[in-house]
């Protein structure tokens, strides 16, 4: 049977932005994280330089890209990561979406993925695209249920998926019990790691902080700095995973565009834009959980990322979407895209501006 990609998740909200276009000024659309506050000033200045365009650009990163990289895991969380064992990709979903196909290569006898029963759907679609076997993990209070994973899945698996914070729940997941598993079970884990800066409950963490062996820890400008449209992030961990990854992507050839590398280098040298960055979000999610709560919803703060939670006794995720729509204007994404375990929840990314996100309170509490 040939494949027949399914619909887009997001394709699936066009019935809630017709809702929500009667209000004046439109949807206020927070149905998907994509950044709207501005990148660094320099950080665009760099990339308007375009150093570099003319000639093919390393496929592992510059050396300026990978030290940048190596430094800010230094500075953010304390551990020694060698560029030599850096290596960029082209934004994160693409290696998501890739890194099964590329394990199956090395590892042919192992067929299947894990990934969290609610999460990001491109952890399973890798596995798809792969032609390989997806395996849902049960969470159980927001983290992976290690030992509710089949003896023979176990066996099978490439790679175990963690995300933490998660995308769309905002827990955190314990990363040290996560890596000893993968270790003790000879499964590679691959922790993203992509909203770590905005973490609310305790400091950020990281996958490495316990070590390199037999796990990768995946990284984005995107989120970080407001630069999803450059498309660039990187990965680390394991130095014999990173060298075949390296050398498989460049056959591939997955290359982040040399002014681009220039520009993310300059990024991750610099925090102070993203403290910043960290103060609108928290603003924004306890302003619209305030108003959230004053309808019965419940939306809990996250302990991480920039996603609020949310749900309401007697409504399924879709029903909850269409009273947010209706009655604000808000367009927000049913739980049921992230997996049918998220059926009864929306996720409402505040990525809208600060007016935006009054505007959407404000009628919320009329």
């Amino acid at each position: 049977m040939s494949f027949e990609p399914p619909a887009y998740p997001y394709e699936r909200l066009d019935g809630l932005k017709r809702i929500a276009e009667v209000f004046e000024g439109g949807p206020i659309d927070c149905s998907i994280g994509t950044p709207i506050d501005p990148p660094p000033e320099f950080v665009v200045e760099e990339l308007a330089r375009a150093v570099g365009a003319r000639g093919y650009p390393p496929s592992a990163g510059t050396p300026a890209y990978r030290d940048a990289a190596a430094g800010w895991l230094r500075r953010r969380f304390e551990v020694e990561a060698s560029a030599d064992h850096v290596a960029a990709c082209v934004g994160t979903k693409e290696f998501v979406g890739s890194l099964a196909g590329f394990l199956h290569l090395r590892w042919p006898e192992r067929d299947t993925v894990l990934y969290p029963e609610v999460s990001y759907p491109t952890y399973a679609m890798g596995a798809t695209l792969a032609g390989l076997r997806a395996v849902a993990v049960p969470m159980a209070k927001g983290q992976l249920d290690l030992e509710a994973i089949e003896e023979d899945d176990i066996g099978r698996a490439l790679v175990l998926w963690s995300n933490s914070p998660s995308n769309p729940t905002g827990s955190l997941d314990d990363l040290e019990r996560v890596a000893a598993w993968g270790r003790r079970n000879e499964v590679l884990v691959a922790s993203d790691e992509c909203y770590a800066e905005f973490t609310w409950s305790s400091r950020p963490r990281t996958i490495l902080e316990y070590g390199t062996e037999g796990v990768l820890a995946l990284h984005s400008i995107s989120k970080r700095s407001n630069l999803a449209g450059m498309r660039a992030g990187f990965y680390t961990g394991d130095p014999g995973v990173v060298s075949y990854l390296r050398s498989v992507r460049q056959h591939a050839g997955f290359m982040v565009p040399g002014p681009v590398q220039d520009a993310v280098a300059l990024a991750y040298g610099d925090d102070d834009h993203v403290e910043l960055q960290r103060q609108r979000y928290r603003g924004r999610l306890e302003r619209l959980r305030a108003a959230l709560t004053h309808l019965g919803i419940d939306a809990p703060m996250p302990e991480g990322s920039f996603y609020l939670w949310c749900s309401k006794e007697g409504l399924d995720g879709w029903a909850l979407a269409e009273l947010l729509a209706r009655r604000s204007g808000l367009v927000a994404s049913p739980g049921e895209l992230y997996g049918a375990s998220g059926r009864d929840f929306v996720r409402i990314a505040v990525v809208q501006s600060d007016e935006r996100i009054e505007l959407v309170a404000s009628r919320l509490l009329a």
